[in-house]
């Protein structure tokens, strides 16, 4: 017998807001000024979905703690720059959203500042609010880990067989299937392989 859906978990970036175009360049830019060259396909695979931390720790390991620590600080700020220049909702997620008659929550390998800015700027911040968003900075472990998505079942009380998870990466999708969850496959641009289509939710 399969379990009624009572909790939609939603990822953030590449679901909400159509925010992964905007850090693969980042990406490609600060690793060509500070000593790790990355093509655009690098970058999906290694960073792509994964916890800011375990992005930290892979860039440390490569170019070391100094230009490490310089790296994450440049790209808080080109990052935010360019999501106040031209960050958009991604297509159709606000009629999903007012439309959506299940209990929803955001958990995301962002930080909650960022959250609050990116949802805050697309207009989608209001749908959620501080009591629905959860981040992988309260876990012990990112994703792939089911860490992130357990916690937030658990704080919104819902047995995770009851929960599906909406995401765009591989990453996000191993680690829902980890903790026991339903998973939907986003399109993304930043994923081609994995999903067919741009991020969108029209038909």
């Amino acid at each position: 017998m399969i379990t009624p859906i009572e909790l939609v978990i939603f990822d953030c970036d590449g679901v909400l807001v159509d925010s992964e175009r905007i850090a693969v360049r980042v990406y490609i830019a600060l690793g060509a000024e500070l000593g790790w060259p990355l093509t655009e396909a690098e970058v999906i695979e290694k960073f792509i979905g994964r916890s800011i931390v375990s992005n930290f720790e892979q860039i440390t390991s490569r170019v070391g703690p100094s230009r490490a620590a310089l790296w994450q600080e440049r790209f808080g700020q080109l990052h935010r720059a360019a999501v106040d220049a031209e960050l958009t909702p991604v297509d159709g997620i606000l009629e999903v959203l007012d439309t959506l008659t299940l209990p929803s929550c955001v958990a995301s390998g962002g930080r909650h500042h960022t959250m609050r800015h990116t949802l805050g700027h697309t207009g989608i911040y209001p749908y959620f609010g501080e009591g629905r968003i959860f981040s992988a900075s309260e876990v012990a472990h990112g994703k792939p880990a089911p860490d992130l998505f357990l916690h937030a079942a658990k704080q919104m009380g819902v047995n995770p067989s009851a929960c599906i998870v909406v995401r765009d990466s591989k990453y996000g999708i191993q680690a829902a299937r980890a903790a026991g969850m339903r998973a939907l496959g986003c399109g993304t641009h930043t994923h081609p392989g994995c999903w067919p289509a741009a991020p969108t939710y029209r038909s």
